[in-house]
């Protein structure tokens, strides 16, 4: 096997993590994900304002303190931290070893820019040809190729070994966010023993593309098919996950325990890649601007719409865009003034400065003496500040020009895929009626048994977050007998009726029954994607939460006795 931990699944990840895993056991790799579509956002301004930087500067400091170690250690590292500028990463790596007399291999994987604010979703295989080398950077490359790459470089795996790289695509997705695979973020938190510092994630990939997830031993958190679970269902589309290496099934995935934190992951299958590959464009939408009012005690709808008015009477300027936002989080007869106050916000959006700017805050102040009796805010009236807006676009495989820039300075191109197929949305196997439930209403268990009205999440576990504009919320049970129970509950019907942000936006459902699990994609409820921040929750985060927290009838026999009457 190839053994590869991560040491950070985003650009803010704890900066420790490089020294914990060098230090904690055996590893081949050490592999560090710093991109999300908000962090190229980032980058890219600060390369505006800096032309030597647009790389995550945090990974830098790790490699200052670390690179002798991982030396001493042979622990290649593989990351996508070079960001919009892989080059002056490279540089600036060559400098630090410099500084403490060493000289490192660092190769260099590019390609993905395919112009201003616009860059394509490499695969693995310039990651694989770069492997000689102890250090490789990339700028944007998918999440899971930063796992794969070394895999191919390992095993010689060709462009058609679909299964095999569609495994290791499934090890890399539940790694690719650090602690999340060993119980952060974990629906069922309460049960992982330790949480204060959960271990970082470790693939032990075989060469057949099987893996088993695990942690170095002694540290915090816990690998179980729980947690491994509700990674997997993470911020993914349907049953076809695409890559431009292999598209990968996930509903052929097969989790079982191996041992005290270690969770195998078998049986996956691949099928040739889309012919098109993904490009993120980010790019400024505008400015934007934001208040929000505390409403107190009575007459809080009269209240809200009495601010409304006359804020809106107010500006001299209307921006382009107005979002209003009542929070009722207000209880009656509360026992302290929080508990009986409720949050009004409003947002602008304009693409002039000066109409999200002084009109808007000006607006705010004018009315705080003469509008509804308690008027305060949560804070004052601010600056604007420039949005993003993030765009999915695709391109031929082969429009990216995908090259290796090895340590000597040669340069090795990248083929693109031979074999590649169309993508056809696939939205699972329906198998209620295999386990005896198809006959049933939706969400019933069997016909007259016994219910209890108690949150979802009493039995499901969820997560949830984003894709663009798009929102997903991957459901799961963990006992196999209460699967066909929620797959009759999840329809789009029922998911509009807990949810009712989701009313009037499409909704996509699919099945994942090897592994319990269901996944909702919501499309449009994030508007232009994270940095547009459409909703209080801009990357869904809680989604999943809120669903767990609505109340359903639950079969009695799918309840534990302390659940149960």
């Amino acid at each position: 096997m190839i053994r590869i931990g991560n040491f950070s699944g985003f650009y803010g990840d704890r900066l420790s993590a490089m020294r914990e895993m060098l230090e904690g056991g055996d590893l081949d790799v050490l592999t560090g994900d710093y991109l999300a579509e908000l962090t190229m956002l980032i980058l890219a301004r600060d390369r505006k304002e800096d032309p030597g930087i647009g790389y995550a500067l945090t990974f830098l400091s790790q490699l200052r303190d670390c690179l002798r170690l991982a030396l001493d250690r042979k622990v290649r590292i593989v990351t996508n931290a070079g960001g919009v500028n892989p080059a002056a990463l490279v540089a600036a790596i060559r400098q630090v070893a410099a500084d403490q007399g060493l000289s490192p291999t660092v190769a260099l994987v590019r390609g993905d820019s395919l112009g201003p604010d616009s860059h394509a979703y490499l695969g693995a295989f310039g990651i694989a040809r770069a492997m000689s080398a102890d250090i490789v950077v990339t700028g944007r490359v998918t999440d899971a190729s930063l796992v794969i790459g070394p895999a191919i470089a390992r095993y010689g795996w060709d462009r058609e070994a679909f299964d095999q790289l569609a495994g290791a695509t499934v090890a890399g997705h539940v790694i690719e966010c650090g602690t999340q695979a060993t119980g952060g973020n974990y629906p069922f938190f309460t049960e992982i023993p330790d949480m204060l510092h959960p271990g970082f994630p470790i693939a032990e990939v075989f060469e057949d593309g099987s893996s088993v997830i695990t942690k170095h031993p002694g540290t915090g958190g816990a690998v179980t098919v729980g947690t491994v679970t509700a990674q997997l269902v993470y911020e993914v589309q349907d049953a076809r996950y695409a890559g431009p290496d292999v598209t990968t099934r996930l509903d052929t995935i097969s989790l079982r325990p191996d041992g005290p934190d270690r969770v195998s992951i078998s049986g996956v299958r691949g099928e040739p890649p889309p012919p098109d590959v993904k490009v993120s464009q980010t790019r400024v939408g505008g400015y934007r601007n934001e208040m929000t009012v505390v409403l107190t005690g009575l007459d809080i709808e009269a209240k809200a719409d009495l601010f409304r008015h006359q804020f809106e009477a107010a500006l001299r300027v209307r921006p382009q865009e107005l979002d209003w936002t009542l929070a009722r989080v207000d209880v009656p007869d509360a026992a302290t003034e929080q508990q009986a106050s409720a949050l009004l916000t409003v947002v602008a959006r304009d693409p002039s400065r000066r109409n999200a700017d002084r009109a808007f805050s000006n607006a705010a102040v004018q009315v705080a003496l003469g509008s509804y009796p308690g008027f305060f805010a949560t804070s004052p009236p601010g600056s604007a500040h420039p949005y993003g807006v993030f765009t999915a676009g695709f391109v031929p495989q082969d429009a990216p020009v995908h090259e290796v820039v090895h340590d000597d300075g040669t340069v090795e191109p990248v083929e693109p895929p031979r074999v590649c197929r169309a993508l056809e949305p696939a939205a699972g196997e329906h198998r209620a009626e295999e386990h005896g439930a198809g006959e049933h209403g939706a969400g019933e268990h069997g016909a007259g048994e016994a219910t209890r009205r108690l949150p979802l999440g009493t039995i499901a576990g969820a997560r949830s977050g984003d894709k663009g504009g798009d929102a997903n919320i991957g459901v799961w049970v963990r006992d196999a007998g209460a699967y066909p129970w929620l797959e009759n509950l999840i329809s789009e019907e029922r998911v509009r009726e807990l949810l009712p942000e989701t009313a009037a936006l499409p909704l996509r459902i699919t099945r994942l029954p090897n592994i319990h699990a269901i996944n909702i994609v919501v499309e449009g409820l994030l508007g232009e994607g994270v940095a547009y921040h459409a909703r209080f929750d801009p990357q869904a985060k809680g989604l999943g939460e809120w669903l767990r927290s609505r109340h359903v009838d639950i079969p009695v026999s799918l309840l534990s006795p302390e659940e149960a009457p």
